[in-house]
């Protein structure tokens, strides 16, 4: 069992319970701060929770992680599963004005629009002509079209197996023309212009303390919304979250420290353990030494002990990752992971053979290895991790490597410039499929944050995508993550789960294996 101590904590930052439990108002607390909102351009999980409870699409998941209607009330697909048409429910914007087919049509076209930066443009591939557009800088024809104000079709290149999971993802839906040319850059800051089509609207961002929400009266479906406030409160430490959420000060903490695991889950009506498709894992940069070699990259893979990390560092249920793609996603009726090589790494350690290859790169015993920074973004469960491998590193290899940590704003960019060694980082399914891990390492992709590039990778994914037999595709995608694994472009860490609390008087609230946390049906018992 493990002591609680609890930190010191501001009296702004623990405002009064009566105010936090207040009837129809909910305070939830989110460790980490995006750096853009913007629906169709972000690829950033910690803007899920914002987007994800101010915006909606054609379709979204309910509880039961079942396909339903959203913006869309009805659709059809042809016999050939190639085109989609989808009929508008008479819904409106968060300012009163109808949403229209056009709304789509403009978005999809905005993320196929390189200069718009988006980054995940690849998603909307499937569809004829798309990938095109977006390869002649925006120009060409795309088969998406509004053929009137409530209808909206388009016709894929062939049939997509996942195509309503992919229709939930924030890329596909909409924004507003006229909102998004006046301020292409802030929109998303300033609640007068944040204009979105879910349960709730932004009423303030306050950068580094808070989002405030209040209930969306122009949702279509505002009647089934209880909540009148919803705030998001920015609190980094979650230790400092637990002590506030323990205090009875706020309603629900989206992260519980390592430690508290053990005695929350035994103590505590208001744990929770969600289920989440996720890997954690940092990016080697193989255009930098000594990361060029591959047994470099494989040697710091293998020593490090991965039961021991997620025992002892995490004091969690994760799970020691040696792959890419996490459990849970089924393809053709089998697990993904199921059967899944290793690629010469093992839940423990293999010190022998991490210290062989990498005296067989030149370095033996650790002698002459160069100066190596690993850099993450400033988060403390994340740092402690980093010098837990640390640790591992100089006691297996006898190297020493620098960890350098700096607030997501500054950190995030420059490992989108590739300027790194090796950068923490990781990623959760936007849909639940393997694709959504195995995209990122298409040469090119936005995501492909080590810059790493291999036809037969390419090969793989692309025939995965256009094969109509699912069995085929698994086969195809199966092979695709072991040429990534094989060539050790990332350090696998562990697949993970969420550790969380809301309070049992909150009733309604479920958080998707996607991890985004969604208030529409929450209510809070007298």
């Amino acid at each position: 069992m493990h002591k609680l101590i609890l930190p010191l904590v501001t009296a702004a930052l623990l405002a009064s319970t009566a105010w936090a439990m207040a009837a129809g108002e909910l305070t939830y607390v989110v460790n980490n701060e995006s750096a853009k909102y913007d629906p169709g351009t972000t690829a950033e999980t910690f803007a899920a929770p914002i987007i994800g409870n101010t915006f909606e699409g054609l379709v979204r998941f309910d509880k039961a992680g079942e396909i339903v209607p959203a913006l869309a009330e009805k659709w059809e697909v042809s016999e050939d599963g190639l085109t989609y048409t989808f009929h508008l429910r008479d819904a409106k914007w968060s300012d009163g004005k109808p949403v229209v087919a056009g709304d789509f049509v403009y978005a999809w076209t905005r993320v196929l629009d390189p200069a718009t930066g988006a980054m995940n443009s690849a998603m909307l591939y499937p569809i004829v002509g798309a990938e095109e557009h977006y390869n002649a800088a925006g120009k060409g024809d795309i088969s998406v079209s509004a053929p009137d104000d409530k209808t909206l079709t388009f016709t894929l290149k062939a049939r997509v197996p996942y195509m309503m999971q992919l229709l939930t993802y924030t890329t596909f839906f909409p924004v507003r023309e006229d909102v998004v040319a006046a301020d292409p850059e802030g929109w998303t800051r300033n609640p007068a212009t944040f204009i979105g089509t879910g349960p709730f609207r932004v009423t303030q961002f306050n950068a580094g303390e808070s989002v405030v929400f209040e209930k969306n009266p122009n949702y279509y479906d505002a009647a089934a919304v209880s909540l009148d406030k919803l705030t998001f409160r920015l609190i980094p430490d979650p230790a400092t979250a637990l002590a506030a959420m323990e205090a009875g000060d706020i309603d629900g903490i989206e992260a519980v420290p390592a430690p508290e695991i053990p005695r929350l889950s035994v103590e505590s009506d208001a744990f929770m353990v969600v289920p989440a498709l996720g890997t954690t894992y940092a990016f080697f940069n193989p255009a930098q030494k000594p990361l060029d070699d591959v047994r470099v990259r494989k040697a710091l893979s293998m020593a490090i002990d991965r039961e021991e990390i997620v025992e002892f560092v995490l004091q969690s249920a994760d799970i020691p990752a040696m792959g890419v793609v996490p459990p849970g996603m089924i393809v053709d009726g089998q697990e993904f992971t199921e059967g899944r090589d290793t690629f010469g790494l093992a839940p423990t350690a293999e010190v022998e053979g991490a210290k062989a290859l990498l005296a067989e790169a030149g370095y033996p015993d650790g002698k002459g290895f160069p100066d190596t920074v690993f850099v993450t973004y400033s988060s403390p469960p994340i740092e402690k991790l980093l010098e837990a491998i640390q640790q591992m590193w100089k006691k297996n290899l006898n190297i020493d490597v620098k960890i350098q940590a700096s607030e997501w704003q500054v950190f995030y960019p420059e490992v989108q410039k590739v300027q790194y060694q090796i950068a923490q980082m990781g990623w959760g399914a936007d849909y639940p499929h393997p694709m959504t891990f195995l995209d990122n390492f298409v040469t090119g992709s936005p995501n492909n944050l080590a810059g790493w590039s291999n036809a037969e990778y390419d090969a793989d994914v692309a025939a995965a995508k256009a094969t109509g037999d699912e069995a085929e595709s698994l086969k195809d995608m199966r092979a695709a993550e072991a040429i990534v694994m094989n060539e050790h472009i990332i350090l696998p860490e562990y697949h993970r789960n969420n550790y969380m609390m809301m309070s049992p008087k909150v009733t309604g609230f479920w958080r998707s294996t996607l991890n985004v946390p969604y208030f529409r049906d929450a209510t809070i018992a007298e």
